[in-house]
């Protein structure tokens, strides 16, 4: 749920109290602050794998001038929030409001937004999350100003212009929605009672919804061919990732240096490669930035990126052909209260409660790349930033939301 100019909210997961308690330790963007670059430390071994320290240099002027002329046009009178970017910055999920309507609506190649939903409340009803394929949106509301309010889950047919129900919170706890969309399905995760939430698959027309999976489990993403999240392991003594496949929707096994992770959070996926843990390939390749959805490239590109260690967080990094993971940050104010992680091609985001940021694993460089309290998303060769011009609580201030082609911005200058 975006909130330019203010701290966006995390999305609290089904039992986060277990989950929690188990581990056991417009214009011109506002300049950021630029620091002078820190000399690049050689990788080193570790218990966990590599550490590659990662230094900080300041935001390329290259990278400021595609932010601006990659800035949303807003109609006029209303105020947009970002909500979610689509691969290769081919669409984007805002909500936009006015003095007297606030709705979801979707820009789609640089065309006027579509309205998804007319918000039924334009004062306390909310546009938390969105994905898009192709003919199908899939975007949830919520219905109240706090996290514990009720939400709806709903799907937006393309051709008809048609939105319907998929699912409503029902009052148990559990994780926000966070709708993935693959090949005419909506995935989602929902609290059924006793701390637990389960994992959900229905037909984007409209059905009775599959229970996919069950266990004390965050909210789940989509990495390629597999939809994956976090939940407690068998013990109960830690958290582990599990996943399925989007082509079986069957339990899939993960590469063995995630299988073997424990004790983490704010994972994400950039979801390039559709490694589903099948042998079918049929060699074909999406141009467009967009995800296969049919489980059948195994062409294992994917990045991970999560966070671990709770007094001293580390940004860890593991791509295909590592054999363990690689701390990329550690040690830096950047990494304080690190959190919302997110990875587009070669680029790696995070938020703190100051700014947010992204790292160039070209380079081993990272910058920051909003002004105060500005957020970012990122997926698939898109980078989208949104902050406020002004105080954004205060007349006159405006939203900003600039969405660029991650994979067209140059690589981030190497330290030393």
């Amino acid at each position: 749920m975006g909130t330019s100019g203010r701290s966006r909210p995390r999305r609290p997961a089904v039992g986060a109290a277990l989950l929690a308690g188990i581990v056991l330790t417009g214009c011109s963007p506002t300049p950021a602050p630029t620091p002078a670059p820190n000399p690049t430390a050689r990788p080193v071994p570790s218990a966990s794998g590599t550490t590659r320290t990662a230094c900080e240099v300041p935001l390329p002027a290259s990278w400021r001038t595609a932010f601006v002329a990659g800035e949303l046009k807003v109609p006029a009178g209303e105020r947009a929030v970002l909500t979610e970017v689509g691969p290769a910055a081919r669409w984007t999920v805002v909500q936009l409001s006015d003095d007297r309507r606030r709705r979801a609506a979707l820009v789609q190649d640089g065309r006027s937004p579509r309205t998804l939903l007319d918000f039924a409340d334009p004062v306390e009803h909310q546009l938390l999350s969105a994905d898009v394929d192709g003919r199908w949106a899939a975007f949830a509301v919520l219905e109240g100003r706090t996290l514990a309010s009720p939400w709806t889950l709903r799907s937006w047919d393309e051709r008809t212009g048609r939105t319907r129900v998929l699912a409503r919170s029902g009052g148990r706890p559990g994780p926000l929605p966070q709708p993935v969309v693959r090949g005419g399905r909506v995935f989602w995760a929902q609290g059924t009672g006793g701390g637990k939430a389960t994992v959900y698959v229905a037909p984007a027309s409209g059905g009775v919804p599959r229970a996919l999976h069950t266990g004390v489990l965050d909210t789940p993403f989509a990495a390629g061919g597999l939809l994956a999240w976090r939940e407690a392991d068998a013990s109960g003594t830690a958290t582990r990732l599990s996943a399925v496949s989007f082509a079986t929707m069957r339990t899939a096994p993960l590469p063995a240096p995630l299988a073997k992770l424990r004790d983490f959070r704010s994972a994400a996926s950039d979801g390039s490669s559709t490694w589903d843990g099948s042998d079918r390939s049929d060699g074909s390749d999406r141009s467009d930035g967009s995800d296969r959805s049919d489980g059948s490239d195994r062409s294992d590109r994917s990045t991970w990126a999560w966070i671990a260690g709770e007094q001293e967080p580390k940004l860890m990094v593991w791509r295909p052909g590592q054999p363990a993971p690689v701390a990329e940050l550690t040690g830096s104010p950047a990494a304080e209260g690190i959190d919302q992680v997110g990875i587009s091609g070669e680029l790696v985001t995070w938020r703190t409660p100051e700014a947010a940021y992204a790292l160039d694993l070209r380079s081993a460089a990272y910058s920051r790349i909003t002004p105060q309290y500005g957020y970012a998303q990122a997926r698939g060769g898109a980078l989208a930033i949104a902050h406020s011009e002004g105080d954004a609580k205060a007349a006159g201030s405006r939203s900003v939301i600039q969405v660029v082609r991650a994979d067209r911005l140059p690589k981030l200058p190497e330290c030393g």
